[in-house]
C-alpha cells in the first residue's frame, strides 16, 4: 500500500488552514498595495545557471534541481551537475525578480515597485517553521538608492504585523559594508565564511558561531576580534538616515545581524519575535544583482515576509479572529426531503446564492437527524429544512443551529431575512 503522508518538508492544507492562510495574505497585499507596489508573478522553475552563483556556497547547496529530460539526461558520460540538470525550483523570489527586470527593463517604469506572494523551494532540514516548501512574501522597490526606500519597506511590513496583531517584533538592523570592513578589520580574508556563521548567532550562540570559525579555518586571534567587533556599537550614516526616518516604529541597530545570502550590498533587516528563534521576515539592499543578468547596475532593495512563520506564532499564539478560526463553509444547508423534493431545494438553494448567501445542500434523501448531525459538524449557523409541507405552503423551516430555535419564514422573506441576520 502506498505512503498517503507528503513528500518530508511538504503539508497539505485543509480547508482551515487555507482560510488562515488567505486571510494573512489578504492583509499583506492590500498593505503592500496601499504603498503603491504592483503585483508579479514569476515561473516556479528557473534555468539553473540564473540561480547557481546568487546566494553563495551553502545556499547554492539547497537549490532544488531538475534532471534533463529525454534525449538530454546521459547518464553515461557525467563529469558535473550541468550534465545531469538544466532547471531548478526558484529558491527565492529575488532573484527571478532580477531577471525579470533585467529581461524586461524598457517596459517598466524608472522606479519599479512590486510585490509577489508565490512559494519557493529549498532542500533544507524541516524544523518548526522551517519547510522545503514554503510561501514568500515580497515587497520591492527598483531604481533608487535613497534611504526613502528601505524607510518605506520597513514602514509598510511593521503595518501588516500591526493589522494581524503582533505588538512585540522588532526590526533588527546592519549594513553589509559595514561587515565587510569589521571581518577585513579582524583579519579575515574570506568574508562569505565569517557571514555565513555570524548568520547562525540566533540559532547556536556566540561559542558556536566561534567554533564554525574556527573550522572554517579562521585563526582563533581573527574570530575573536570579528565577535568582539560585531558586539560592539557602530554605525554609518546609511543606517543613521534609516532610523531618523523610522524613528515612530520598532527598529534598532544590531551589529551582529548578518543575513546568509551573498547578494546583499547595503543595509540588511530581520524581524523577530520573542518566541520563534528565526525571523518573521528579512532583506535588504542587493544593489549588484540585477547587473549579473544585464549590462546596467540597477539598485534595489527588498523586504520578504515568510508567511509560514507568521501562520506558526499566529496559530500558537491564537491571534485569528474567531471568523477566520472556526469559519463554516456555508452561511445556510439546505435539507433534502425525498427524491421528489431535490429540485426544489436545489432550486431554493439557487435563489439565495443570488441575494449573496453562501449555500450548501446535504447531497442526498437521508434521515432529519443525520442532516442535521452533519449540519453540526461543518458549523453551519443555519439550516433551511424544505419539506413536503413547507414546499406547499410556500414556507421553509429555518433552524437557527447555535440556539435550536426553528421558525416557518415565507419564502419570498428567505434571502433578505437571512441577510439581515448573518450580517
Amino acid at each position: 500500500m502506498s505512503k498517503t503522508n507528503p513528500a518530508r518538508g511538504m503539508r497539505d492544507f485543509l480547508p482551515s488552514d487555507v482560510r488562515k492562510r488567505e486571510y494573512v495574505i489578504g492583509i499583506i497585499r492590500e498593505v503592500y498595495e496601499s504603498y503603491g507596489f504592483e503585483p508579479l508573478e514569476t515561473p516556479a522553475v528557473e534555468n539553473l545557471e540564473t540561480l547557481m552563483g546568487k546566494y553563495g556556497e551553502e545556499g547554492n547547496q539547497l537549490i532544488f534541481k531538475i534532471l534533463k529530460r529525454g534525449e538530454k539526461l546521459d547518464i553515461t558520460n557525467v563529469s558535473g551537475t550541468s550534465d545531469i540538470a538544466d532547471l531548478a525550483l526558484r529558491y527565492d523570489l529575488t532573484v527571478p525578480l532580477a531577471r525579470v527586470v533585467a529581461h524586461h527593463k524598457n517596459n517598466l517604469p524608472k522606479f519599479f515597485k512590486r510585490y509577489q506572494i508565490q512559494p519557493v523551494w529549498r532542500a533544507d532540514r524541516p524544523a518548526r517553521g522551517r519547510f522545503r516548501e514554503f510561501y514568500q512574501c515580497d515587497v520591492d522597490a527598483i531604481g533608487s538608492k535613497s534611504v526613502v526606500v528601505e524607510a518605506e519597506l520597513i514602514s509598510a511590513v511593521c503595518e501588516i504585523l500591526k493589522r494581524l496583531g503582533f505588538s512585540d517584533f522588532v526590526v533588527r538592523m546592519n549594513h553589509r559594508q559595514l561587515l565587510a570592513r569589521l571581518v577585513s578589520d579582524a583579519g579575515i580574508s574570506n568574508e562569505s565564511d565569517a557571514l555565513v556563521a555570524l548568520d547562525k548567532l540566533d540559532k547556536i550562540g556566540s561559542e558556536g558561531v566561534r567554533k564554525e570559525l574556527l573550522e572554517r579555518g579562521i585563526s582563533p586571534t581573527a574570530a575573536d576580534s570579528f565577535l568582539a567587533a560585531v558586539t560592539s556599537n557602530v554605525s554609518n550614516d546609511d543606517l543613521g538616515g534609516i532610523l531618523a526616518l523610522c524613528e515612530n516604529l520598532p527598529v534598532k541597530l544590531d551589529p551582529t545581524l548578518a543575513r546568509g545570502l551573498s547578494y546583499y550590498t547595503g543595509a540588511i533587516f530581520e524581524i523577530n519575535v520573542p518566541d520563534l528563534a528565526g525571523s518573521l521576515g528579512g532583506g535588504g539592499r542587493y544593489d549588484g544583482l540585477i547587473g549579473m543578468f544585464g549590462k546596467e547596475k540597477i539598485p534595489a532593495c527588498g523586504f520578504s515576509l515568510g508567511l509560514e512563520r507568521i501562520l506558526v506564532v499566529m496559530e500558537e499564539r491564537q491571534m485569528f479572529p474567531p471568523e477566520i478560526a472556526k469559519s463554516a463553509p456555508a452561511d445556510v444547508m439546505v435539507t433534502i426531503w425525498n427524491e421528489e423534493t431535490i429540485t426544489e431545494s436545489l432550486n431554493l438553494a439557487s435563489e439565495l446564492r443570488k441575494v449573496g448567501i453562501r449555500v450548501t445542500v446535504y447531497p442526498e434523501p437521508d434521515k432529519f437527524s443525520k442532516q442535521m448531525k452533519y449540519a453540526d459538524l461543518i458549523k453551519v449557523p443555519f439550516v433551511c429544512v424544505l419539506g413536503e409541507s413547507e414546499i406547499t405552503e410556500g414556507k421553509v423551516t429555518l433552524k437557527d443551529m447555535k440556539t435550536g430555535n426553528q421558525d416557518p419564514i415565507g419564502r419570498n422573506e428567505l434571502g433578505s431575512h437571512l441577510r439581515s441576520i448573518l450580517v
